[in-house]
Formats: structure tokens, C-alpha cells, sequence
């Protein structure tokens, strides 16, 4: 029995290409969850793809705490954040307190590419074994 996951999608503007590349690779084991992201990142993907991302708020404007809040509450399973580590964020603080709250509550998090390509893998052998 497949176990339908919540998977938060947030990528910075520098990386908004490079998650609807990695989304459009992954898109038939995506679409098996209940997939979440920042007001931009959904638009962006729910615009190109057939694709029904629940937008939640945007980035800068408290999206990220929002999303903080969410998984306290255990209503997120994964976090698939594309961040843009080579410019400065004006909202810093409110990232580093998603990053936090993902390690204190056990919730996986990818920050780049190689690491979502691994809960992707990661989610392919759970449902077999399922």
C-alpha cells in the first residue's frame, strides 16, 4: 500500500529552472503525494506542468516560517529546498529556522539536487516494499 506523503517544494528565484527541471524528471513519483510550496515556487510549477502544488505563502514574506509551523504540527513528511547559496537572503533567519526545525523533528530535507534525487530513490524503495 502506497503511503501518500506531504513533500514541500521551495526553491530561491536563483533556482526556480533548476526545480522545474528536477520536478519535470521526477514527475510520475511526485505525483503520487500531496505535494506544498512557496506562493512563487507553486505558480511556477503548477503553470508548466500538470501539477497540483498547494501554495502556502511566499518565501521572504513568512513562507518559510509557515512552512516551520507545518512541520511542527507533522503535517509535512520531506522538505525539497533548492537554495541559492551564493546570494544573500534578506529573510536568513527565518531559513536557518526551517533548517532547525527539519533536524530537531527528524523531517529529511534535500538542499540541492543530489540530495532530492535521493528521497525521490528513497520513496521508490519504501513503496516496493510496501
Amino acid at each position: 500500500m502506497e503511503t501518500k506523503k506531504t513533500i514541500a517544494l521551495v526553491a530561491h528565484n536563483e533556482k526556480k529552472s533548476v526545480m522545474l527541471a528536477w520536478v519535470k524528471r521526477h514527475l510520475d513519483e511526485l505525483k503520487k503525494h500531496r505535494l506544498i510550496g512557496t506562493t512563487n515556487t507553486s505558480e511556477i510549477l503548477n503553470s508548466v506542468l500538470d501539477l497540483e502544488v498547494e501554495p502556502f505563502g511566499h518565501g521572504p514574506n513568512g513562507g518559510d516560517i509557515l512552512l516551520a509551523a507545518q512541520i511542527l504540527e507533522g503535517k509535512v513528511h520531506e522538505v525539497i529546498f533548492l537554495i541559492d547559496a551564493e546570494t544573500p537572503h534578506g529573510h536568513e533567519h527565518d531559513i536557518q529556522t526551517l533548517i532547525r526545525t527539519c533536524v530537531i523533528n527528524n523531517v529529511p530535507m534535500a538542499l540541492n539536487v543530489a540530495t532530492a534525487d535521493y528521497l525521490v530513490k528513497l520513496n521508490k524503495t519504501e513503496e516496493t516494499k510496501s
